[in-house]
């Protein structure tokens, strides 16, 4: 099973608004930068603008932050990507009658809820202002490097 990359594409989307915000910004820039077609930055887009992570500026109608980077964690993007959906999925298909197979969903229940709330605490710690910077800082040193 393919895992979903939305809430990656969302942070990318957001972050390029960010430190882009002097051109004039199109889906199908977006896209360009993330490796897929303008309809699914479209998609995302709706998801961030429902969710009122982002809006359209009123003055050239391309996307930017409905409020500060600092007031908007990971945890809101992926709330607005990927809603309720679990980090992790259990079989619940297996041999009731075998010791793992009786016993593998209660046990990996406690541990997937547990790993769940930690990572859920993670996101929610960390704001897309943070990304932002070390998207900046990551590029300036990567540049720094190939001047070498």
């Amino acid at each position: 099973m393919r895992l979903s990359t939305k809430f990656s594409d969302a942070l990318h989307l957001l972050v390029f608004i960010d430190v882009f915000s002097d051109i004039k910004i199109t889906s199908d820039l977006i896209a360009i930068s993330i490796k897929t077609s303008p309809v699914v930055v479209r998609r995302l887009i709706g998801s961030l603008r429902d969710a009122g992570i982002i809006i359209n500026d009123p003055n050239n109608h391309q996307p930017i932050f409905a409020k500060e980077p600092s007031e908007i964690t990971m945890f809101d993007v992926y709330l607005a990507t990927e809603g309720h959906t679990a980090l992790f999925e259990i079989d619940h298909d297996t041999n009731a009658e075998c010791t793992v197979g009786g016993n593998i969903q209660e046990v990996l229940n406690g541990f997937y809820t547990n790993a769940e709330a930690a990572a859920y605490k993670e996101l929610n710690r960390i704001s897309m202002q943070e990304v932002i910077d070390q998207i900046l800082i990551a590029d300036k040193l990567k540049k720094a490097r190939a001047a070498q």
